[in-house]
């Protein structure tokens, strides 16, 4: 990769807000290694070397520490200017129902992968004194998320997290950026087997301005961003509303057979 230009990670970058962030990254002529846990990464990264930088694939699993430690051995030391941690797992369903493996998978893939990637890059940002990083977290963050319980709390994790860590490196030149979206079309509902859910059928955001908008927001060096008006109304209703009511309304949303035939 050339050593000119600016080096950015993508992880979750096969499809959806991942793949646009990607783009972003390229369009702003950054080079890439991105990665995911299924070979589309490979054809994302075709299409992305068609803009003129240098674009190196790594399909991985990055709900275990080895898979993260895969991903940061392909830096191949290269000072990493922006990491844009955006991988992450959905499930629905009540929690009871689920099989346990794969709500596993969500804590470990959104929280337990994630800090540790954020760990490891930023503290080499820390050490250079410059680095920018950008979190996906989301609005369901910040509601009590029936029949997507783990889900849910995992993006609460992630948003207090990135607010916490923007103010212990406030004076390092390292920023943090959370992007906390919406509802937003991409395969996530289907991988979560929710297509029979209200929010698995109504309309969504389009990833392309998800992205655009966290992509800016990282670049501004600002602290979050929250995509959509509905979004952003959402996210002040849900600090006044009680935990409880805030519950029983997802539960509307998420409760498998919600969806109006």
């Amino acid at each position: 990769m050339s050593a000119q230009r600016r080096f950015a990670i993508v992880t979750g970058a096969s499809s959806g807000i991942g793949l646009e962030l990607a783009r972003c990254c390229a369009k702003d002529g950054f080079d890439l290694l991105i990665a995911a846990d299924e070979a589309k990464i490979e054809r994302a990264a075709a299409e992305l070397r068609t803009g003129g930088v240098e674009v190196e694939a790594v399909q991985v699993d990055l709900s275990t520490m080895e898979g993260v430690d895969t991903l940061y051995a392909a830096t191949r030391a290269r000072p990493v200017d922006a990491l844009l941690a955006n991988a992450g797992r959905g499930l629905g369903h009540a929690f009871l129902d689920q099989d346990f493996a794969k709500a596993r998978g969500v804590i470990d893939t959104n929280i337990t992968g994630t800090t540790y990637l954020i760990h490891k890059i930023g503290n080499d940002m820390r050490r250079r004194g410059a680095g920018r990083i950008l979190i996906t977290g989301s609005i369901a963050g910040f509601v009590p998320g029936s029949f997507q319980a783990v889900y849910n709390a995992s993006k609460a994790f992630l948003n207090s997290f990135s607010f916490a860590i923007r103010e212990e490196l406030k004076d390092s030149g390292v920023s943090v950026t959370c992007l906390m979206p919406g509802a937003t079309a991409t395969d996530f509902f289907k991988r979560a087997d929710m297509l029979d859910t209200s929010v698995g059928t109504i309309g969504k955001d389009d990833p392309g301005r998800v992205a655009k908008l966290g992509f800016e927001a990282m670049m501004n060096g600002e602290g979050d961003v929250v995509s959509g008006w509905i979004n952003k109304l959402q996210s002040r209703v849900a600090h006044v509303v009680p935990a409880g009511l805030l519950a029983s309304q997802h539960r509307k949303w998420a409760e498998p057979g919600s969806a109006k035939g």
